[in-house]
């Protein structure tokens, strides 16, 4: 079926949480035109999603808005484990020094103030109060109807993306399943202040088990604030209900509200220094499910975040890997709205996302039970570089290879794996260093050419040009010459590895060979060769793009 009709939006997003703003957001600063829809009239309080990871403050870095977190946020330095009123263990969340963000507590409400400050700034608000309510799609766009406070009516998109949480509209529109179980367990959140005397930026975790089996739980994360705390705790059997619909149960449930005498009572029972909570902003109980949805796309409309995958929220992955969903379909949506992307590149949101989405419900129900970490192989260093998802890539994509590499490279980053960060790169005109990640912040993919002697920095500078007008743009090149060459001019795209620490961190060891990475725009290697042959490289990127004929 073919229908034609003028468009309202390019993108339609339900949904102004996180992962709907981060979308929005990301469309924005590649000029595409979008709509938001959010039911709710404001922002909600609730300090739902509060753990920030790494890899996410990374990503904030490339739009803009890594300060605001960091200025509106806390650093989380570990967690301090009891068990039956006891020390049981200590976690300490150490990374190594060439990541530049640490973990942070940033509560969900300022989550979505700082990212609706963004998108503001872009040119777009969210429309509140505008509920979706179907959608149909053919071949042209994508129709939604939708329910506004002047009534019902219907808008017209290219393309719409559902950001509308575990009891999606859009999912449910598009009869995708969404498979899974629920914990027997019900939950209650609070957010409150405490007076104990334990160390600031860590969490808590204390329980007591009979018969070697957990029947008693409290866990606090640290919020910004005087020992405030957003304290999760197993629900009082005065306070236990069936789900409502006796179908999937998710998720706050704000018509139950603990009051503080229920929170002082497992305190009572479970904090491992007595201590009296007081200043209660708001409480919930909620349930827990894991569940992940066959397909995150069907034709123009893609499910992102809750909408496609939830989870217990053990290690705060939820929403971080929500934000990634974002990241990774944003800026290819971006190239289809522009008539830029090649064919297939927007199933590979599906092709990337769903693997990873299946790991981590997996991880974090294993993690839930048994503890992070329980029963694995990997050392500490990893576990708490994979919880940072500094580890998380997509080797296996076919917008993922290599050129010419056949083992040049002495370390470095695998295709589909993020590309590190790297400090000490110089220019002329500027007195203070640059990060690599810096050299990132726009809205393409970005080219780094690596020169290894003076002879070839001409060669590196055509391959620029050529790359650049054979893309529109859409690559971004940085030629980075190696410590102690001599070159007359190191300006304009061209920086000085002067530490050497861009070498180490990509493999650039051998001497005499031009190299090359092209990262994505959301961060991750896609192609690298031990050669500057330009044709092999626009070869690879006919994968993504359109690519003007040499």
């Amino acid at each position: 079926m073919t229908t034609t009709g003028a468009l309202d939006t390019s993108v339609l997003i339900a949904g102004a949480g996180p992962v709907g703003l981060m979308t929005a957001v990301e469309l924005r600063r590649r000029g595409i035109d979008v709509i938001v829809l959010e039911p709710r009239l404001t922002v909600a309080p609730w300090a739902k999603a509060v753990g920030v990871q790494p890899r996410t403050l990374e990503l904030w870095d490339g739009v803009g808005v890594a300060r605001d977190a960091l200025d509106a946020g806390m650093t989380m330095h570990g967690q301090l484990a009891f068990q039956d009123g006891e020390p049981s263990g200590r976690i300490d969340l150490t990374l190594p020094d060439d990541v530049p963000y640490r973990f942070i507590a940033l509560p969900q409400y300022e989550t979505e103030r700082i990212l609706g400050a963004r998108l503001r700034e872009s040119g777009t608000d969210v429309r509140r109060g505008w509920e979706l309510v179907d959608v149909a799609q053919d071949d042209s766009g994508v129709t939604a109807t939708v329910r506004s406070p002047a009534g019902e009516t219907s808008l017209r998109a290219a393309y719409l993306v559902g950001c509308d949480g575990a009891h999606s509209r859009v999912r449910k529109s598009l009869g995708l399943s969404f498979d899974g179980a629920a914990f027997a367990e019900e939950y209650m959140l609070a957010d409150v202040e405490v007076d104990w005397d334990l160390p600031t930026g860590y969490g808590v975790r204390s329980l007591r088990r009979t018969d070697g089996s957990v029947d008693d739980i409290l866990v606090g994360i640290p919020l910004p604030g005087h020992k405030r705390y957003r304290m999760s705790m197993l629900v009082p059997d005065e306070l236990r209900t069936a789900p409502a619909d006796g179908g999937l149960a998710h998720g706050l449930e704000g018509g139950r509200a603990p009051e503080l005498h229920h929170i002082q009572a497992v305190l009572d029972r479970l904090s491992p220094r007595p201590t009296t909570a007081s200043a209660m902003r708001w409480s919930s109980v909620f349930r827990i499910s894991h569940r992940i949805v066959d397909r995150y796309s069907v034709g123009r409309v893609f499910v992102a975040g809750d909408a496609a995958h939830i989870h217990p929220p053990t290690g705060a992955q939820g929403m971080n890997t929500g934000i990634q969903d974002a990241c990774n379909l944003g800026w290819k949506l971006a190239a289809a709205v522009r008539g830029r992307a090649a064919a297939g590149l927007l199933d590979s949101y599906h092709d990337e996302r769903h693997p990873i989405g299946e790991e981590v419900v997996g991880r974090t129900v294993r993690a839930a039970r048994t503890g992070i970490g329980t029963g694995e192989t990997l050392s500490f260093e990893q576990i708490v570089m994979r919880e940072a998802q500094l580890l998380l890539g997509y080797p296996e994509s076919a917008l993922s290879a290599a050129d010419v590499d056949a083992g040049w490279f002495t370390g470095g980053p695998a295709p589909g794996l993020r590309a590190p960060d790297a400090g000490g790169l110089r220019q002329d005109p500027v007195g203070a260093a640059f990060r690599w990640h810096e050299l990132m912040r726009h809205p393409g993919h970005t080219l780094l050419l690596w020169v290894p002697d003076a002879d070839g920095h001409r060669a590196a500078l055509d391959a620029a040009t050529e790359i650049a007008r054979a893309t529109a743009g859409d690559v971004r090149s940085r030629v980075v010459v190696a410590r102690g060459v001599e070159i007359d001019d190191v300006s304009g795209i061209t920086f000085r590895d002067a530490s050497g620490t861009l070498a180490a961190a990509y493999g650039f060891a051998q001497p005499g060979r031009l190299g090359a990475y092209l990262v994505r725009p959301d961060g991750y290697v896609g192609y690298r060769t031990a050669s500057l042959d330009v044709g092999h490289l626009l070869t690879h990127l006919q994968h993504t793009f359109v690519v003007a004929q040499r």
